[in-house]
């Protein structure tokens, strides 16, 4: 049951005609559709657009360590099929975090046009592997894709990190596409939340890494963001608030439309 749960894709998409549907909309979809007005048209930015969207860990990982402690192969290495991720000293995980900051992100990409495929769709799940999730996002031939991740470094570190890929085969045509993304959600979070830049990893926020499968084997523009550092007071505070997560969301969503838009 564990192994059928670890396969699972879902796309979650808006608009008529989907899997899902109701049948009246299905229906209207065989339909001609009108041209879509200019205004209605920069309304929604990413009409036609595909955006991968891997909240990271999940949150039945905890009950399941010995599936998620497999081994899988990352193009360079092994590495652990998934992990539960960290926690605030309060207690609130990462994975549900990265849950809510997705499913926000979901709806205002949605609101904006675009066909979101998530790696998840739920907190009470296990896994999938890191490798599958790398592949849902790439087999999407999505226009970009982003990992949704919070740290759990020493106390004295925070400030958001974004892990961008090192050339390894399967990425090798996406590296320069990805730094320029991890640009644009650099500017896009200084401007529009309170989080600064680390103050521990990177460079400027930004830090190369060739040992993450999800950014080793993908075929598409792909980032991690360690939005925060759960081990830090004043990071935990603001991981926690869901005011600030919608405000991480809406700096995604505005990063990615800049993306996608060239």
């Amino acid at each position: 049951m564990v192994a059928a749960v670890l396969a699972v894709a879902v796309v979650l998409v808006a608009g008529a005609g989907e899997a899902g549907a109701p049948a009246s909309l299905a229906a209207s979809a065989t339909r001609a559709t009108p041209a879509v007005p200019a205004t209605a048209a920069a309304a929604r930015p990413l009409r036609g657009k595909v955006i991968g969207v891997d909240p990271g860990h999940n949150g039945g990982n905890f009950t399941h360590t010995a599936e998620i402690d497999k081994k899988i192969w990352n193009g360079r290495e092994w590495e652990a099929c998934n992990t539960t991720g960290t926690a605030t000293d309060g207690g609130y995980t990462e994975a549900l975090f990265n849950f809510k900051v997705a499913t926000d992100l979901r709806a205002d990409l949605i609101a904006d046009g675009a066909k979101v495929v998530m790696t998840r769709t739920t907190n009470t799940g296990v896994g999938p592997c890191v490798n599958k999730r790398a592949a849902i996002i790439s087999h999407a031939h999505a226009n970009v894709g982003i990992a949704i991740h919070a740290d759990g470094a020493p106390a004295s570190g925070r400030g958001f990190a974004l892990l961008v890929p090192v050339a390894d085969g399967p990425n090798d045509k996406v590296i320069g596409s990805s730094l320029a993304f991890a640009k644009d959600v650099r500017s896009a979070m200084l401007a529009d939340t309170p989080m600064p830049v680390s103050n521990y990893d990177g460079v400027d926020a930004i830090q190369p890494r060739d040992d993450l499968a999800g950014l080793n084997l993908v075929t598409v523009p792909m980032i991690f963001i360690e939005v925060g550092n759960m081990r830090n007071a004043t990071d935990a505070r603001l991981l926690t608030s869901p005011a600030f997560q919608r405000e991480v969301a809406r700096a995604l969503t505005a990063a990615i439309v800049k993306f996608v838009r060239g």
